[in-house]
């Protein structure tokens, strides 16, 4: 998303939709953008993908870059849930051996049921949910599966304070220096926690320290043109496919313009 100080020193933002993100493309149609338009860009919203670096660069030479919040968190959520389905397959493996010795034995086999009627691996595949929320956000239920799953896990219950604790830094903070500390602190956790997929955002972050620290500035996000995208998607599947682009276009403008 860009951003250009329109009249009276309010903030507008310009949203292009190209297809696909091959960089020469994007870049082409950019710079049909006249030149002086561009230059009134003074701050880029982006996320971590090289590619958006190479669009950038030459189509807005002076604006000020941003790490998208949004991607930067997607990635902690991304590794949490990766510790969880890892879990997951490793009750099921239990659970099959079980069953095998079982039937050797020729004894029925009956899994574990917890206090909330979960079996362990039915906890792990309904946790999924629980770890994407904020604690107050959980409801009874949530709150009793959580309870159990960080009482047996507790490395996902660690990660899962990583996963918190990095969301907090970006809602929370309002000064780049307070958020260059936070961070800094967010890090040496990482570092103690021994989690190899946070040590591989951590580094990830640290690559790109400068524009995620420009977002405590403004506090710009790629927010509204993703739930634009989202939108425009999920209008598309009502109709199985678009046949005429203009019309399309059209009803869009009339939906959400």
């Amino acid at each position: 998303m860009l951003t250009n100080k329109a009249a009276k020193g309010k903030k507008g933002a310009i949203v292009a939709i190209i297809a696909g993100t091959k960089a020469d493309i994007v870049i082409e149609v950019l710079q049909k953008i006249p030149e002086k338009l561009r230059k009134k860009v003074n701050e880029i919203t982006l996320d971590m993908a090289g590619n958006m670096e190479l669009i950038a660069k030459p189509c807005f030479r002076s604006p000020v870059r941003v790490t998208d919040r949004f991607h930067v968190q997607k990635l902690a959520t991304e590794a949490l849930q990766e510790m969880r389905i890892k879990y997951r397959w490793e009750a099921l493996d239990a659970e099959n051996e079980a069953i095998d010795r079982a039937k050797k034995a020729k004894f029925s086999f009956h899994a574990q049921v917890l206090s909330n009627g979960d079996t362990l691996k039915q906890l792990l595949a309904r946790s999924r949910y629980v770890l994407y929320k904020k604690p107050k956000d959980w409801s009874s239920d949530q709150k009793e599966r959580a309870e159990l799953l960080f009482e047996r896990y507790p490395d996902l219950k660690k990660a899962y304070h990583l996963s918190m604790n990095l969301s907090y830094i970006f809602e929370k903070t309002t000064e780049k220096i307070y958020g260059l500390a936070r961070l800094a602190k967010w890090h040496e956790s990482v570092r103690q926690s021994g989690f190899k997929s946070f040590n591989t955002i951590s580094r990830s972050i640290k690559h790109h320290y400068e524009t995620i620290l420009n977002y405590f500035d403004q506090r710009s996000t790629n927010a509204s043109a993703e739930s634009f995208n989202a939108k425009i998607k999920a209008f598309r599947s009502q109709f199985r496919g678009v046949r005429s682009i203009e019309f399309f276009l059209y009803r869009l403008t009339q939906m959400y313009a």
